[in-house]
This record gives structure tokens, C-alpha cells and sequence, in this order.
């Protein structure tokens, strides 16, 4: 079968289209044949092997999982032991390690079945970045009906979830973006823009309830400025930092200092993905409140352009991946 490979940790040109033998699904597990996978941030990390602290995870001196992506939308294949879920046919959701080839295994609570109504191309881009939103927002932000909510980030693939599902729970959301991009914000049910070129959304002016920070590198100490005596701040992910920990010190600063002040300091740990999640976004996608916004839909052989085209800002949305 067909996979995208790399062999050792650098940019994306190492990566590379190549033949590779057809994984066997274990038990608990699921073979699917991929039709659509998706890009974000994470892949990135996991291609160029930063930051370093990383690297104990998933390889030291060069991945341990050859073949990186981590959304997909296909139909299952075959099962193994002890998966009584799933059957050959189905479509599904989910993710797994190694998306980014014609056939990938998935354990089965990673999995569900596929939204009606959406494309393979469309549900491959809910799984990590939906999911993501959702717990931020959820699970670590308590969100409620009512709540100010400040999306920092919200034109990117967890951006557009976040301001989306904190819509469906009745929050008051402003979205924070770049001028090229605040059409898109509005486009998806922000109650208010903020072009970041224009105007710091984290200056102390306005506060909010709830301060979602997605994959930023402004300090601690400006965001907490933003939030009610009362109010939370979670920090998704870490940008523009150091090869060390690569913008992730801010989680690690909140942690040690949300004990010592009023506001609640948090940071989204890595989770693995869980087909109740996958339900819950599936209930809101059918029902209307959630619409995944795919920026550009690449074929395999250009997931490196995809990528480059991530790190670049450029993407509106989720970048998909055609097999």
C-alpha cells in the first residue's frame, strides 16, 4: 500500500511517498482504509522531532511510527479480536497513529461511526482538532451558558471549533484573529471579531470568563489581564518557543502559579481520543451547531505542501487529505 514515510526527524521534505506492507488490525483494534486523513500542528511537531522534550516519546533520534498523521475518515476493512462494534463496511471517524496512508489501524474506542451529511474529506478534520476544543472548553474550562468567552486563535482547526462549540453551549464568544481572516470568524457565529493587528484583545480593556489560548506565545502575565477575578484560562498547546519545550513553559508557569491567584490557570494536557467525545461532536454535527471548515483538500503525495502550508499561517480552518 501507499504511505507517506520519513526515516529521520527535519522538515517536511523528508518526507516521502513510498510503498509499505498493509498493517494487521490486533486485538481491540481496526483496520481502516483511509479515505481522508487531516494536518495540524501536531504533525509538524511529530515530523520535525520539536520540541526535543518530545523526542522520549516518540523517538530520540528518529520517529518510532515512520508514517505521521493522526485524523481519518474511511471504511473499516477488517477487525480484530475482540472489537464488537465496528464490521467491514462502516464508515468511520476517529484517530490513530499513521494516518497518513491507505490503510491505517485504529483501536476501537478511538473510533465512530462516520457524521451523516459530511464528506470523508470533512469528518477527517473533526477527530484531534474538535476534540481538542471540545475539552478545552468542557472538560478544563467549565464552560456555561452566559460566560464571556475569548477565543485566542480562532481561524485555526481547534480556532474554529472552539468558537463554534462555545456558541452551541451559550456563551458570549469573541474571536481573535488576523485581518485577512476576521470574515471567517464572524462567518462561523462569533459575536465579536478582534483583528490582533488592530487592537491587543489581551490589554485589560474587556474581560472574560473564559480565556481559550490556542497554540499563542503571549506571557502568563498579559492573558491574566483578560480574565475576571473568577475566571479560567486554558492554554492549548505552544508556539514560537524554544527547541526545548517550544512555547509549552507557559503551561508549565500556569500550573505552579494558578494556586497563588484568584483566576484559574490551566493547560490541556496530550489525551488520547475517546469515541464518546467523537458522539458528542457527532450529536452537534448533525444537529447543525457545529460545521467543520475545510481550508484546502491535498492529495497524499503533498502532505509535505499541506504542512508547509499550515506552518505558514495560511490555512482558514482544517487542511484535508485526500487518499
Amino acid at each position: 500500500m501507499k504511505a507517506i514515510v520519513q526515516d529521520s526527524y527535519g522538515p517536511p521534505d523528508v518526507l516521502r511517498l513510498d510503498d509499505v506492507d498493509r498493517p494487521v488490525p490486533r486485538r481491540g483494534e481496526v483496520l481502516v482504509r483511509v479515505h481522508a486523513a487531516a494536518v495540524d500542528q501536531g504533525v509538524w511537531h511529530l515530523v520535525t522531532g520539536l520540541p526535543y522534550a518530545l523526542r522520549p516519546v516518540f523517538g530520540l533520534r528518529a520517529p518510532r511510527v515512520r508514517t505521521p498523521g493522526m485524523d481519518l475518515a474511511g471504511r473499516v476493512e477488517a477487525v480484530g479480536p475482540d472489537v464488537t462494534r465496528f464490521r467491514p463496511g462502516d464508515e468511520v471517524y476517529g484517530s490513530c497513529q499513521g494516518s497518513f496512508a491507505e490503510y491505517a489501524c485504529a483501536k476501537e474506542d478511538a473510533l465512530a461511526p462516520k457524521p451523516s451529511g459530511l464528506g470523508f474529506e470533512e469528518a477527517a478534520t473533526v477527530p484531534v482538532s474538535a476534540v481538542t476544543a471540545l475539552k478545552a472548553l468542557r472538560d478544563v474550562g467549565r464552560v456555561r451558558a452566559g460566560q464571556r468567552v475569548l477565543v485566542l486563535g480562532a481561524s485555526g482547526g481547534v480556532g474554529t471549533y472552539a468558537v463554534q462549540l462555545a456558541k452551541a453551549f451559550g456563551a458570549h464568544v469573541t474571536g481573535v484573529c488576523s485581518a485577512a481572516k476576521t470574515d471567517l470568524v464572524w462567518s462561523i457565529g462569533a459575536d465579536e471579531v478582534v483583528d490582533y493587528g488592530q487592537q491587543d484583545p489581551v490589554d485589560g480593556s474587556r474581560r472574560y470568563d473564559l480565556v481559550l489560548d490556542i497554540a499563542g506565545n503571549r506571557p502568563l502575565s498579559r492573558l491574566r489581564r483578560a480574565l475576571t477575578a473568577r475566571g479560567t484560562l486554558v492554554i492549548v498547546g505552544g508556539e514560537g518557543g524554544g527547541l526545548w519545550l517550544g512555547g509549552n513553559e507557559r503551561q508549565l508557569g500556569a500550573i505552579l502559579l494558578s494556586p497563588f491567584v484568584g483566576p484559574r490557570l490551566r493547560s490541556l494536557a496530550v489525551m488520547e481520543q475517546h469515541h464518546s467525545d467523537l458522539r458528542a461532536l457527532t450529536e452537534l454535527i448533525e444537529a447543525g451547531s457545529v460545521t467543520p471548515v475545510v481550508d484546502r483538500i491535498y492529495p497524499l503525495a503533498e502532505v509535505p505542501d499541506a504542512i508547509r502550508r499550515l506552518r505558514g499561517g495560511q490555512a482558514r480552518g482544517k487542511i484535508a487529505i485526500r487518499l
